[in-house]
């Protein structure tokens, strides 16, 4: 059989070193290429995190007195009758039950601070905080904030070594981090579900400073008030909601924001109670429509459409018509933001803010009042303060406004009567409104009150100071009429299409 040997390759050997080198650079990159899992950055497993916080997660249990009324029967005996006890029982009697609500907590000190949502622990005759032990201890509630939905309890923990947690800062996170929520959903006790951050700054409607964080975290009946942490193990939201068609989650689950709570937590922990900045403003987001008819060169910033009285921001020279454009340094991006920076802005000092008029940029200061002791003065039910200039003494018929589909009246005692307008109402009034007119289209309607034409404009007492004011703004040659109307929603900017 004829063998043929191995080939053997010899090469010089400064290309022996050449090749050496080459493979040593390719070694190494390829040693530094990052990993899927690297690049990904997701974790092998959250039994840690899990083991470590869980201690520090509590389940909550409410008793509350409920009434159940029955369907109108009358005992037919006289009180002591020897009927009265077959009677006493019946199940279409009024009678008192106990209901039972659970949710989720967190403990934030050691002597037994805890963290929940307000709506678990609202109207509750009882409250008892569950550790992961199995220890129960009665909850006393030491303040509340039906605004952003947060309450906070004490226990008395006694020889209990209690683990807390620190708030984070919500303002880091970003779309695509990971996330934990611990909690009791359905009543079972603490479980662990994991996620990611799918959106942030979501305003879903349930107040006014409303900063929910988005998660896909299964959050679930129950989660309410438990914690999401960040892969630190610090609180970064608390569990509040769930969008959901079922009751079930399907992964669309809101957290109130660490960097919004905190604060709240830490004045309801202190004095029992919110002391938030009160500006004294109605404001509305600015339209295309709006911007157009303010000429506006963008949408930014929050409208101001009425002024209250009495207030810090009348102090300050705030006007309806003017757009605050940034706030102690802030921007005020969208209108939803000034709220949320008002509430968390110092007390009792001068603050600069930046407003745009007629145009021109101004920048003002303003001394912020506490807003809880606005709301307990009466002063945000008063009519806000829109210098409408008061009294028409004309008193001729209602005039038609063809080009916007309206129709208007010098406000009388009839029609004050007819509108239930205030008693000391004054101006012009919408008698009337065409189905499919621009006017039905922004929402006028009938019993609205017309209290300026233009943006920075007239003030109308009259039906002809009305007619005047619309006729020389439309010679303007606009796209849009902005009207300063009052419903019964409040005071409002309308911007009205004028294209034929």
């Amino acid at each position: 059989m004829k063998m043929t040997p191995a080939r053997t390759s010899f090469l010089p050997s400064h290309l022996l070193a050449s090749r050496w080198l080459f493979g040593l650079l390719l070694g190494l990159a390829i040693i530094t290429q990052p990993s899927q899992a690297q690049f990904f950055n997701r974790p092998d497993s959250f039994a840690d995190l899990a083991e470590d916080l869980s201690p520090s997660v509590v389940n909550i249990s409410t008793s509350t007195t409920v009434t159940e009324r029955g369907d109108g029967f009358d005992f037919p005996f006289p009180p002591g009758s020897p009927f009265e006890e077959f009677f006493r029982d019946l199940p279409n009697r009024d009678r008192e039950r106990q209901a039972q609500a659970l949710g989720s907590g967190f403990i934030i000190s050691e002597d037994g601070v805890v963290v929940t949502n307000n709506h678990v622990i609202d109207q509750a005759d009882e409250i008892r905080v569950t550790l992961a032990n199995d220890r129960s201890f009665a909850a006393t509630l030491l303040g509340r904030d039906p605004k952003t939905d947060i309450a906070v309890l004490k226990i008395e923990p006694g020889d209990e070594d209690l683990q807390p947690v620190v708030f984070g800062d919500s303002d880091n996170m970003r779309v695509g981090d990971w996330v934990l929520a611990i909690g009791n959903p359905f009543g079972l006790g603490g479980s662990v579900t994991a996620g990611i951050i799918s959106a942030r700054g979501r305003d879903i409607g349930s107040g006014p400073y409303d900063d929910f964080i988005q998660t896909d975290a299964a959050i679930n009946r129950g989660n309410s008030g438990g914690p999401l942490f960040n892969l630190e193990g610090e609180v970064i939201g608390i569990n509040t909601a769930i969008f959901s068609q079922t009751g079930g989650s399907v992964g669309v689950s809101f957290a109130i924001s660490s960097n919004l709570a905190s604060n709240v937590v830490s004045q309801l922990r202190d004095f029992g109670q919110t002391r938030r900045g009160w500006l004294g403003v109605f404001i509305q987001e600015i339209t295309p429509e709006i911007a157009e008819s303010f000429d506006l060169d963008s949408e930014k910033g929050a409208l101001v459409s009425s002024v209250h009285g009495d207030s810090p921001a009348e102090e300050a020279g705030l006007q309806a018509g003017d757009v605050v454009l940034s706030f102690d340094g802030k921007d005020i991006d969208a209108m939803r933001n000034l709220p949320r920076i008002v509430a968390e802005s110092t007390i009792g000092e001068e603050l600069p803010l930046v407003i745009l008029r007629d145009g021109r940029q101004l920048e003002l200061t303003v001394t912020l009042g506490v807003l809880e002791e606005a709301e307990e003065a009466g002063l945000l039910t008063r009519n806000a303060n829109t210098d409408n200039g008061g009294g028409g003494g004309d008193d001729r018929e209602p005039s038609s406004i063809d080009r916007l589909g309206i129709e208007i009246a010098t406000i009388n005692d009839a029609l004050r009567s007819q509108y239930n307008l205030e008693d000391d109402a004054e101006g012009v009034v919408v008698v009337a409104v065409d189905s499919g007119s621009t006017a039905s289209d922004v929402g006028i309607r009938p019993g609205d009150i017309i209290l300026r034409v233009g943006s920075r404009g007239t003030r109308v007492a009259t039906v002809k100071d009305a007619i005047d004011a619309i006729g020389a703004e439309i010679d303007k040659d606009k796209s849009a009429l902005a009207l300063l109307i009052r419903s019964q929603n409040g005071d409002r900017f309308v911007a009205l299409p004028l294209n034929e």
